[in-house]
């Protein structure tokens, strides 16, 4: 399911998936393949992980990015959920061949 509400992201984002939710910033972003991949990915991820243990897990790498990092921008792309729904964004087919748990092996390898 998708969601149109504009009103909760800061500026750089315009996607936000909540398990079983998909909420974009506008109506027309419903047709950018792209972003909607990277969302679903995260839907996958949620999933595997029975979705609360995702979000523990984001927050943590995020804290701990961000005491690496001192940059919020810098550690959100460096949490690996993100690095794998980035990477495989342009991968259309790319739910339909992930292996389970295909995040893990983005974990140590942050730039």
């Amino acid at each position: 399911m998708i969601l149109i509400f504009k009103y909760i992201f800061p500026k750089r984002y315009i996607g936000l998936t909540l398990w079983p939710v998909i909420i974009l910033k506008e109506q027309n972003l419903k047709h950018d393949e792209i972003l909607i991949n990277h969302e679903r990915i995260h839907l996958q991820q949620q999933l595997e992980l029975l979705i609360l243990p995702f979000y523990i897990l984001y927050f943590f790498e995020w804290i701990v990015g961000f005491i690496r990092y001192k940059s919020f921008h810098k550690a959100y792309r460096n949490i690996s959920f993100e690095r794998e729904a980035y990477q495989n964004e342009h991968r259309l087919d790319y739910i339909e061949n992930r292996r389970l748990w295909s995040f893990v092996r983005y974990i140590f390898n942050a730039s």
